[in-house]
């Protein structure tokens, strides 16, 4: 007769958690709250408390222009990312089970490399004697070298590729739920291809396409890497201001009022991405 299994006490469950939650508090929360408590301080000898750091970078337009192009370019990855992720993911989910091995070998590969490696790939790619350049002279496009590399665009192209495995892994989830029998249906009941994928596909894929979203988004606006080596130091983020204030400036509390309004915007957005995710969630069940 097979026994019976019963629910560990509560008290057991407790103890299991309890490693993973003085791990969080030692190496999350605890440098979270020293952040702040540098921030919240005039200078670097901490011996006045204010919020002078604070009013110096909202109250300065240089300042602000930073934040905007942070965000931006956060904003830019995301959209790249999503334009290409989403056929990748539904070729993925179409694709005969024998070809899903190689497609998500293909889809993590970034994962699988150095984020330094692959910007420095970016940076010989778009090269003054780069790939591209080296491609579009030999075809007789243009005539002289394009400035590809340094450039807005440069960094949120890089940042697209490395970040698209954030994006597509999500979807792939969302796609893989949806049940198979809703798109024959649709089909029968006199809705085109098209029509079927926006009304049917696109609402049920949205919990994953927002998740990806906010992975992309919130690991695109702090690549300090790619944002500086593809950026060449000649566009200004916030990683790399913070890297600035507080290396080459000292300045302690400042830097770390950057990173302090840098996180207070990325969890603005993920909230409000939680929010418009409950709002989609509504509208599919509905």
């Amino acid at each position: 007769m097979p026994r019976s299994f019963r629910s560990p006490p509560a008290g057991s469950s407790l103890s299991l958690a309890l490693p993973l939650a003085l791990f969080f508090a030692v190496f999350v929360i605890a440098p979270l709250v020293l952040l702040a408590y540098v921030s919240l301080h005039v200078d670097g000898t901490l011996a006045q408390a204010g919020f002078a750091q604070y009013a110096k970078f909202l109250g300065d337009r240089f300042n602000l222009g930073v934040l905007g192009a942070t965000l931006g370019l956060g904003l830019q990855v995301v959209a790249l990312s999503a334009v290409i992720g989403f056929p990748l993911a539904w070729l993925y989910t179409q694709a005969p089970r024998r070809w899903q091995g190689p497609l998500l070998l293909l889809i993590i590969l970034p994962l699988l490399t150095s984020s330094v490696v692959r910007t420095f790939a970016w940076v010989v790619i778009l090269g003054r004697q780069g790939i591209v350049n080296s491609a579009l002279l030999d075809l007789g496009v243009i005539a002289e070298p394009l400035k590809l590399l340094y450039t807005h665009g440069a960094v949120a192209v890089a940042l697209a590729q490395i970040e698209l495995p954030l994006m597509v892994l999500p979807l792939v989830t969302a796609l893989m739920n949806i049940d198979p029998n809703l798109r024959p249906a649709s089909l029968a009941l006199g809705a085109g291809h098209w029509r079927t994928f926006w009304q049917i596909t696109v609402p049920l894929s949205m919990p994953g396409l927002l998740t990806g979203c906010v992975l992309v988004f919130a690991s695109s606006v702090s690549a300090f890497v790619t944002q500086t080596l593809v950026g060449g130091g000649q566009h200004m983020y916030m990683p790399f201001y913070m890297y600035q204030q507080a290396i080459e400036a000292n300045n302690y509390p400042f830097a770390a009022a950057v990173a302090m309004l840098l996180l207070g915007c990325v969890l603005a957005v993920v909230m409000a991405v939680n929010a418009l995710g409950r709002r989609s969630k509504g509208f599919v069940h509905a």
